[in-house]
């Protein structure tokens, strides 16, 4: 766990160091030496560094500030919203958000949301951390070719097989539910892409722990559960992650699985403010969109050294 958090500040170092020396090197193709412009290292270096604020200011600003515009908006009326950009509101609508809840059930839909993504995202990360586990440590016959077979299923969007997944849904009664959208992260294309990294992770894990668990009577359930899941949790933290975005975001699964609209999650419920008329009533959209983000900010926020971390300690990142 210690070698995991102190890996993470030299990879940030360097690739600063990176993107330094390539607005050095941009400089020095338009002619902006230190020879003929600036007349000493000294002062190279701190063009150099200004340069680099530049962009990286540049850069945050073109990120933020169409967040910014969806949340100024979301407190404006319908016909301010295509208006002139401006830093705040024109109207101060709060009603906007009070609206959202009386057009339809959004907060069915978004505790219908909070449910799928949740359940979805622990049955995901226990049944790829068993897969992995298995296809690292585990030796069974087959284990090559059902390796090969994940990573088909890896390579393979859910859009593909959306239409099987259907029928095979029909056929078993759980069309317009909730459970087909839990199952779908958790054995399809997601699901392959948790297997694959904890796989990575576990082939890194000395062979010394296991072989001081089977000296002290433990079978493979034990190794796991007691060993290899406790010093898995960095990538067992990447994994939720990823896993919860894909399963929040999911808006085709939805559409073709769910009919009442009971049963709709949150991207379902975006594209339903409409008015009499079928014209999207953005105010509100941008509304809903503002507090249906709220979530995802909030896991980014809390868990994104563990994603950096656990991308670098799993063999994902060359």
């Amino acid at each position: 766990m210690e070698n995991v958090q102190t890996n993470s500040a030299p990879v940030e170092e360097k690739q600063y160091s990176s993107f330094r020396y390539a607005v050095g090197a941009v400089l020095a193709f338009f002619g902006i030496s230190s020879k003929t412009h600036r007349g000493s290292k000294k002062r190279a270096k701190l063009v150099g560094d200004i340069v680099t604020y530049v962009i990286l200011l540049l850069g945050a600003f073109l990120m933020i500030y169409p967040f910014w515009w969806m949340m100024v908006n979301s407190l404006n009326t319908n016909a301010q919203v295509f208006g002139p950009p401006r830093l705040l509101p024109q109207s101060w609508r709060w009603q906007n958000y009070v609206e959202i809840f009386q057009k339809q059930p959004f907060a069915r839909h978004y505790a219908n949301t909070l449910l799928v993504a949740g359940v979805g995202t622990l049955g995901n990360v226990l049944i790829s951390a068993l897969s992995g586990y298995g296809f690292a440590r585990v030796r069974f016959p087959g284990r090559g070719i059902l390796f090969i077979l994940l990573l088909t299923a890896l390579m393979m969007p859910v859009e593909v097989i959306i239409i099987p997944l259907f029928y095979q849904m029909k056929a078993w009664h759980l069309t317009d539910s909730l459970l087909p959208l839990i199952f779908l992260p958790v054995f399809c294309s997601q699901g392959a892409l948790s297997a694959f990294m904890f796989r990575q992770f576990f082939i890194t894990v000395p062979k010394e722990l296991e072989e001081a668990g089977r000296l002290d009577g433990m079978g493979h359930g034990g190794i796991f559960f007691r060993i290899m899941l406790p010093i898995s949790v960095p990538v067992a933290s990447s994994v939720g992650i990823l896993a919860f975005l894909a399963t929040w975001n999911m808006y085709l699964e939805p559409l073709v699985f769910t009919t009442s609209i009971d049963k709709y999650t949150l991207p379902l419920s975006l594209n339903n403010f409409n008015d009499v008329y079928g014209q999207p009533e953005w105010h509100l959209q941008l509304a809903a969109t503002t507090l249906s983000v709220i979530p995802v900010m909030l896991v980014y926020l809390f868990f994104q050294e563990k994603v950096t971390d656990a991308m670098v300690n799993s063999g994902l990142k060359g």
